[in-house]
C-alpha cells in the first residue's frame, strides 16, 4: 500500500504543475498600455482667455469626436452686421488653424484646419449670409469641414437656425450646412449634411 502511494506522488505532482501557466520563450510584445485621452482640461487654460475680444467657442478634434474649447475673437466696434459676420468667421478660422496650447495638446486636442484659410462675404447672386472660403468646402477634409461648420453654426456667423451657408473661391453655388450630433460624434465618417440654396 505504501509503495502505491509513493508511486502516485510523481503523477499527482505532474498534474498539479499542469494547472499553472507555463513560461514561454516566444517573445510577446503588445506595446505599451493604451493611454486614456481625457478630452478635457485639468485646469482652465488661462492663455486662451487672457486675450481681449469677444468670447467664442471653437470645435477641436479629440479622439474621434469634436470638443468645444474657449477662445476670443477681436471684432471692431461699430462694424455693420454683414461685415461683422465675415470678421467673426475669419477670427474663428484663425483660431481653428492655430496649434492647440500645451495644456490642450496634453489633453489630446488637435486640429485639421490649415493655416491661411480665408473667408469673404457673398458674391453677386449669393444669399446675403453666404461665407465663401478660400478653399472649396468639398476640397476640405471631412474633419476640417466638420470643425468649420460646427464652429460657425455656434457663432454670430450662423443663420438664425444655426445653419451656415458656405461656398468656395469658384463660381459654384454655395450650400447650406448643418452641424448635427452625429457630425460632432464622428466627424471623420459623418460629413455635415448640406443642401443647395437658391441664387438670386
Amino acid at each position: 500500500m505504501t509503495v502505491r502511494r509513493l508511486l502516485a506522488l510523481p503523477v499527482l505532482a505532474a498534474l498539479l504543475a499542469g494547472c499553472g501557466i507555463r513560461a514561454t520563450e516566444v517573445p510577446t510584445d503588445f506595446g505599451p498600455a493604451p493611454s486614456r485621452v481625457r478630452c478635457s482640461l485639468a485646469e482652465p487654460d488661462v492663455s486662451t482667455r487672457s486675450t481681449p475680444g469677444v468670447a467664442v467657442q471653437v470645435f477641436l478634434l479629440c479622439g474621434s469626436s469634436l470638443v468645444a474649447v474657449d477662445r476670443t475673437v477681436r471684432v471692431p466696434d461699430g462694424a455693420p452686421d454683414s461685415q461683422r459676420r465675415v470678421l467673426v468667421a475669419q477670427g474663428l478660422l484663425d483660431q481653428l488653424s492655430v496649434a492647440p496650447s500645451a495644456a490642450e495638446k496634453e489633453a489630446g486636442y488637435t486640429t485639421d484646419v490649415r493655416g491661411g484659410t480665408a473667408v469673404k462675404g457673398p458674391r453677386p447672386g449669393d444669399p446675403e449670409d453666404t461665407l465663401r472660403l478660400s478653399t472649396a468646402p468639398g476640397d476640405l477634409t471631412s474633419y476640417a469641414l466638420a470643425q468649420i461648420v460646427c464652429t460657425f453654426s455656434d457663432s454670430a456667423a450662423a443663420e438664425g437656425d444655426g445653419s451656415v451657408i458656405l461656398g468656395g473661391p469658384d463660381d459654384r453655388a454655395p450650400r447650406r450646412y448643418a452641424c448635427t450630433d452625429e457630425v460632432r460624434a464622428r466627424p471623420g465618417s459623418k460629413e455635415p449634411p448640406s443642401s443647395e440654396v437658391a441664387r438670386g
